[in-house]
């Protein structure tokens, strides 16, 4: 036998390598320290400059910059329908004109004057927005059964519905609605500060702020608000569930969600958001009728989240900023664009042209870009860092 002293020991295995440090893997930053993400510092710029454009343009710009916010509000109502959760609706306009006609009757004055008089309640115009965002919602909510039995073309053809069915109704309920004259939109103020030309006479910086650079402020602090409640709400479990929903009901029903509740409050989020939506539209065109909010205004509103790419809350914001401003650009400066002339008078109006532009621009997306200008952002994205990491010292 072997003497069990000669036998060779194992050797000993190398020193582990001292722990890296908090400070050294953040280099140089202290413990915690989370560096912002690029998103979360663009859109920071982004609300920087939007709020400082109000004080250098002139009410055309102020004006479709309010347009603007109220559509992207609605925009991301109907993304969080249709992209994130897979349910095709061309009732939108439907629940625009619920949150417009339900504002202005809530906070409204009666008219007794004319062949035409309407009611209104009176309410403070913060309560009636309110109300009439809960109104909107409501309405959504009661569809959301519909909704839950029906899915592809056969609920966009119901919800189509809705809009024939609404124009009729409020047409009827001419003393609510107006009617077809319509009636006017109460203007808009908080706590005693009415956001109108001269009540009370207010200026910044030696710029005097009258209706719509008060508006602009207005239409940016909900639209943002809007967003980043969308954001947080598809980051998080909701969104999860919804995008369960959207790619397999049965799979979604295994894994323990609740498919129909979950399109439900699809629906009731979704219309809130266009409720919303509706109340600034109404503030933005200053007076409003059922005929307002025609098939065209759920064509316009479908147009927007695919350009924008569907289920991002961004692409939605950029493609109702350019199906939204594009015939108020092409309308000031149709005088100076060739081809173009005024509704009436012959040849091609900027309306139709705007409706020639999106309409070309929505058929390329889907030929060449089916994700969107969300997805081309994506893909300059991953190109920038994976360009990064190759250039990145090893």
């Amino acid at each position: 036998m072997s003497d069990p002293t000669t036998q060779s020991t194992p050797a000993a295995p190398p020193p582990a390598a001292p722990p890296r440090t908090a400070t050294a893997a953040g280099r140089g930053r202290p413990p915690g320290f989370r560096r912002p993400a690029v998103g979360s510092l663009l859109l920071m710029a982004l609300v920087a400059v939007l709020a400082i454009l109000p004080f250098y343009l002139e009410e055309f710009w102020l004006r479709t910059g309010f347009a603007v916010f109220g559509a992207a509000i609605g925009a991301i109502g109907l993304n969080i329908l249709v992209g994130t959760t897979g349910q095709l609706s061309l009732g939108h306009a439907f629940f625009l004109a619920v949150g417009g006609i339900s504002y202005c009757w809530l906070s409204g004055e009666s008219n007794d004057a004319g062949a035409h008089p309407y009611v209104g309640l009176g309410l403070p115009p913060l309560l009636g927005m309110v109300l009439a965002v809960g109104i909107s919602g409501l309405a959504g909510l009661l569809f959301s059964p519909i909704g839950a039995r029906l899915k592809g073309l056969y609920l966009g053809i119901a919800s189509l519905g809705m809009v024939f069915v609404g124009i009729h109704v409020f047409n009827s309920v001419d003393q609510v609605s107006g009617g077809h004259n319509g009636r006017t939109v109460p203007e808009f103020s908080l706590f005693g500060f009415t956001f109108d030309d001269s009540d009370p006479e207010l200026y910044v910086l030696n710029v005097e702020f009258e209706k719509f650079e008060r508006l602009w402020y207005l239409g940016l602090v909900l639209a943002v608000g809007c967003y980043l409640f969308a954001r947080a709400t598809l980051n998080g479990r909701p969104g999860r569930a919804l995008r369960a929903v959207r790619d397999s009901e049965i799979a979604a029903s295994v894994n323990g969600v609740n498919v129909t509740s979950y399109r439900a409050k699809a629906f009731l989020l979704s219309s809130m958001y266009a409720g919303l939506s509706g109340v600034l539209f109404a503030l933005a065109i200053g007076s409003v009728a059922p005929e307002s909010f025609a098939i065209e205004i759920s064509v316009q509103y479908l147009a927007m989240i695919v350009l924008g790419g569907l289920g991002s809350v961004g692409g939605a914001c950029a493609g109702a900023a350019f199906v939204t401003a594009l015939p108020y650009v092409l309308g000031e400066y149709a005088a100076s664009i060739p081809g173009l002339s005024e509704p009436g008078t012959g040849g091609v109006s900027y309306s139709e042209a705007a409706r020639y532009a999106y309409g070309a621009a929505v058929i390329l997306v889907i030929i060449f870009w089916p994700t969107g200008l969300a997805g081309i952002a994506r893909s300059l994205k991953l190109v920038s860092m994976r360009r990064a990491a190759r250039n990145a010292p090893t």
